[in-house]
């Protein structure tokens, strides 16, 4: 990694201790794990990429990082923003795989929104895990992005479910772990704005006119009352309180972990939650 002045040095480590905190808190690393890396090449899947890389020589857990890149035919890079993405990854010894691929394939026929796209991603990278034998895939989401999940939820589909932090799949075999799930937007900007890291434009036509993007600004309203409401919807799955909540007799037990939605598969998901 090229030297950083003594001010980005400081940034660079106290974002990394930061990822760190979500790591450590929901143990989303073990010793000797093999991590990919889920990059879309905008800023955050870049900045999660150098936080893991960097934080590898300060902390006492090895652990293995290799990178995929899903590049849709549709909405393909430049040439120069392939090269900058290429360089910036061999500069944090970080090896990178990219693959080229359609949204959606000739024989869907079915009506497309930005789940069909999540989805084909995720079975993409799904699929590099086991070829290359990894465990874990860590994305790029922050806590900005969690909250916005958490609200459309509850608003387009009438249910209190949010991204976990770490989400397994296939019995345990595979997880994802979203390591700035602790981590708000504006620190993942100030850092690749910084640090110059070389993030490429989100040319999907749907980035800023989707359900995403309103619940981003709704936030952002709210953030005018009070600054902690993108934490507080955050921390409202771990902070519920079941005397103000009606009994669910689909849910186990209390206590009692559930590893799958009721009356939903692996695939369902994967397709509504990712």
């Amino acid at each position: 990694m090229r030297e950083l002045t003594p001010a980005n040095a400081r940034l660079l480590e106290r974002f990394a201790h930061h990822v760190g905190r979500g790591i450590c808190r929901f143990s989303m690393i073990s010793p000797g794990a093999k991590v990919l890396l889920a990059v879309s090449g905008g800023k955050d899947s870049l900045a999660l990429s150098l936080a893991l890389a960097a934080r590898r020589r300060w902390v006492p857990v090895d652990y293995e990082l290799s990178a995929l890149q899903v590049e849709w035919d549709e909405y393909p890079m430049t040439d120069a923003e392939r090269g900058a993405l290429d360089a910036f990854f061999d500069e944090i010894e970080v090896p990178l795989r990219r693959v080229r691929a359609r949204i959606a394939p000739p024989t869907f026929h079915r009506k497309f929104s930005c789940y069909t796209c999540a989805r084909n991603r995720k079975r993409i990278l799904f699929d590099e895990a086991n070829r290359i034998g990894a465990t874990t895939i860590a994305i790029g989401h922050h806590m900005d992005d969690i909250a916005r999940t958490t609200l459309m939820n509850l608003f387009f589909h009438g249910e209190f479910a949010t991204m976990m932090p770490v989400q397994p799949f296939f019995s345990g075999a595979l997880s994802i772990i979203r390591p700035m799930c602790e981590v708000r937007e504006a620190e993942v900007a100030r850092l690749a704005d910084r640090l110059e890291i070389p993030s490429v434009p989100n040319r999907c036509p749907n980035a800023e006119k989707n359900r995403r993007g309103l619940m981003k600004d709704i936030l952002r309203l709210a953030s005018r009352v009070d600054r902690h409401a993108v934490s507080n919807v955050y921390g409202a799955a771990w902070r519920r309180n079941e005397d103000y909540l009606p009994p669910n007799p689909a849910a186990g037990e209390p206590g009692e972990e559930q590893d799958r939605e009721p009356g939903g598969s692996e695939a369902d998901l994967l397709e509504r939650w990712l």
